[in-house]
């Protein structure tokens, strides 16, 4: 015979805490330090080159990063 109403669960544990900081994610795959996508991968190595750079000409390499990342991503959205 089943009830009209809800059985009640137990509480659920407390979650701990969100971080405010998450520290940055150190990308291990494929094992060979590429992503696998040549724009990217090239990207990386400019902005890797770029801590030793006047700080103008830094923000120019994080610009160009910026701007090949979006047009990466556009193009996955087309696929």
């Amino acid at each position: 015979m089943s009830t009209p109403f809800p059985v009640p669960r137990p509480p659920a544990a407390p979650r701990p805490p969100t971080p405010a900081y998450a520290p940055p994610v150190r990308m291990t795959e494929p094992g060979d330090g590429t992503t696998g996508h040549p724009a990217v991968d090239a990207m990386l190595a400019s902005l890797a080159n770029a801590a030793s750079l006047s700080p103008a000409d830094q923000i120019a390499e994080y610009e160009a990063a910026h701007q090949i990342l979006r047009e990466t991503l556009a193009t996955i959205d087309q696929a």
